[in-house]
């Protein structure tokens, strides 16, 4: 039997088919051509259509069942990974009542800021584990104080794997993980949070059902079967955030692990059973995939919103040339750029520099010394040097790192990167062949808390810190770091 998995980005919709019995990968697509459409009518803003979503999910799994040439009845359980923190809200026959609002729009910041104040630090700490920051909870205020007309006819919440969830099998759910990731669960009381919900008034029984992560959830429909393609009666035994996801993919199960990824943000994800809440307002903390309140695992999260977006954003620019070759234009500069330094938090409010809205900066141009080997070089390190910066914080919240896994995908592929991080660090990273999608595939046939396919996760690439080139690497960070903090925050 065959076991599919889908990763729904806000770039694309990924989905995979791997060996029920071995784990080992089969197939994997991605639509559409282009990225999708990202919609920012206000300066902070960003939704997409939910509605898209699905169209390409459905597309994904038609183009894959082809691309295989597999028959629909060879599937036997379905597993989904999806972009954290969006909101989507729906009426009682599953329309979206308006476009969702994702991950790295700004808006609702204020009004997380008000809510970590008037909950108070303490209740923010010990049971939200996290402030309500721009998270879900607090767009959906946002919606409440603002779009009345649309909360009032709003039948369920949800995070956009919920809603894919519920397309394909009809059932309105959610997991516990997900409403961690979206700050509306207790964790002091292991229930939905009663004071929070109270003070956004956010009536409760916009909740949806609350399943686990791993357990036959629901079962594909008679309309999510005509839609997609699958059998009707195929069961969604698994879903997650990307990152819980990321890190399951990448064998991450026991605290001590660490992962880090660098796609449209670029994120470093901890596992712990300990929670310092040192940098409460700088580190999100949420339930893991495997959590359990009888034994409970957490993730410290440390998020950059403009990572992979701020190398589009250059690669756009220079006529789209291709990413190998300016992996490859990289390499043809010195480290440190010669001075020339790029700061990319131009996609939103950034919760690592406390919610503040600084955009992306380029200082120390000089006309007659750089050239687009620079600027390629100066964007990846500073793509890299941001990362580093959010890992002392991490460090700063008792996270201890030695070690990094990552996925053989987007930044980690440029050596430029990969090697600026683990020079500066002095730490080892290891590229796993692991997907999001795959990774959501193999979950979708684990048992709880163990899993059911154990097959070792193949290293494609050991990155080894260069001791030679460690000071060097420190003091271009150290360059860019007192920018940043002197000139830009």
């Amino acid at each position: 039997m065959i076991a599919i998995g889908y990763d729904i980005g806000s770039s694309f919709v990924k989905a995979a088919l791997v060996d029920a019995e071995t784990g080992k990968p089969i197939e994997r697509v991605r639509v559409p051509d282009a990225e999708i459409p990202m919609i920012a009518n206000e300066i902070g803003w960003a939704e997409q259509d939910p509605k898209l979503w699905w169209e390409y999910l459905c597309d994904a799994t038609k183009s894959l069942i082809e691309k295989a040439n597999i028959k629909a009845d060879q599937i036997s359980s379905i597993g989904i990974s999806y972009q954290m923190h969006g909101l989507v809200l729906v009426d009682e026959n599953l329309n979206p009542l308006r476009k969702s609002i994702i991950w790295c729009d700004s808006r609702a910041t204020p009004y997380g800021e008000k809510a970590f104040q008037k909950l108070g630090e303490s209740y923010c700490k010990e049971n939200l584990l996290n402030s309500p920051g721009n998270f879900t909870a607090s767009k959906l205020g946002w919606v409440i104080e603002n779009e009345p007309e649309i909360s009032n006819k709003t039948y369920k919440f949800m995070l956009p794997g919920d809603f894919l969830v519920a397309k394909l099998t009809g059932e309105f759910q959610t997991t516990i993980t997900g409403l961690s990731e979206g700050i509306f669960w207790d964790f002091k009381n292991d229930t939905p949070s009663d004071r929070l919900f109270d003070y956004y008034q956010i009536d409760k029984s916009l909740i949806p059902e609350v399943v686990p992560n791993f357990i036959e959830q629901a079962r594909v429909s008679k309309k999510g079967s005509k839609d997609t393609g699958l059998l009707e009666g195929v069961p969604v035994t698994y879903r997650a955030g990307d990152q819980p996801n990321n890190a399951y993919a990448l064998g991450a199960r026991n605290a001590g692990d660490v992962v880090a990824t660098a796609g449209t943000s670029g994120v470093v994800y901890a596992l712990t059973d300990q929670l310092s809440g040192n940098e409460l307002t700088k580190v999100n903390t949420f339930a893991h995939a495997n959590y359990h309140p009888d034994k409970k695992t957490f993730g410290k999260l440390l998020n950059l919103n403009g990572a992979g977006i701020q190398y589009r954003w250059l690669h756009q620019l220079t006529g789209s040339m291709g990413y190998e070759k300016l992996n490859k234009m990289a390499n043809l500069a010195p480290i440190g750029s010669n001075g020339l330094a790029v700061f990319p938090f131009g996609n939103g409010a950034e919760r690592m520099l406390d919610n503040k809205i600084v955009n992306g900066h380029i200082r120390n141009i000089n006309f007659n010394i750089h050239d687009n080997n620079h600027m390629v070089r100066a964007t990846l390190e500073g793509i890299a040097f941001a990362l580093i910066y959010g890992i002392e914080i991490l460090k700063g919240d008792g996270v201890v790192i030695e070690r990094l896994k990552v996925g053989n995908d987007n930044l980690f592929l440029s050596n430029e990167f990969s090697k600026t991080i683990a020079d500066t660090l002095g730490i080892t990273i290891e590229m796993l062949e692991a997907t999001g999608a795959e990774g959501a595939a193999k979950a979708s046939i684990a048992k709880l808390n163990s899993g059911a396919v154990e097959e070792k996760i193949k290293i494609t690439k050991t990155i080894i810190p260069d001791a030679d080139k460690h000071e060097i690497s420190i003091q271009a960070f150290e360059n860019w770091k007192n920018q940043l903090i002197n000139n830009i925050i």
